[in-house]
């Protein structure tokens, strides 16, 4: 006896058309492809974990800005450095890349903002402080009061910090 795929033309179309598929699968799939990558872009990346002050005090967050702005300093960048703090917990950080990478928006500040977004995972930062080596520009005002910064210290100004606003 002949096996079913040798046996008649019809049989053996129905098996060949099978292993093929149709435009519409084709189609479908190519569609849906670009939306796959975002996806496996849009999820957290590992990033490495953040230095936090032995005391959860306003001059333990200083003393890290600080080091920020020394590292940046010791690479042959500007003197800037900030960390972005919430519930006692440093949540990002940033010092001045602009020099080193050529890239005149690459300040402390708003690469600690960026930095923190990236690793809460959220744009809305309303619950966290920023504590910074010098007061910001009004690009940064601008990037803090865009991503809901409560208040931003900055070493030698009042103890009760200000909150960002837009404009000069």
């Amino acid at each position: 006896m002949a096996s079913p795929v040798l046996r008649g033309g019809a049989e053996r179309k129905r098996v060949l058309t099978s292993l093929v598929p149709d435009r519409r699968s084709v189609l479908s799939a190519l569609t849906l492809a670009p939306l796959a990558s975002l996806s496996a872009s849009a999820a957290p990346q590992s990033l490495p974990p953040l230095e936090q002050p032995a005391e959860r005090t306003r001059a333990a967050y200083f003393a890290r800005a600080r080091a920020l702005r020394d590292q940046a300093v010791r690479e042959g960048d500007q003197a800037y450095g900030a960390v972005v703090v919430r519930d006692g917990v440093i949540v990002g950080e940033g010092r001045n890349y602009v020099v080193l990478h050529s890239d005149p928006t690459a300040h402390s500040e708003l690469l600690a903002v960026r930095d923190a977004a990236r690793r809460l995972n959220t744009r809305d930062l309303s619950d966290c402080d920023v504590f910074s080596t010098a007061v910001p520009c009004a690009m940064c005002q601008g990037a803090l009061y865009w991503g809901r910064i409560r208040r931003v210290y900055t070493e030698g100004r009042s103890e009760e910090g200000a909150a960002p606003r837009l404009g000069c």
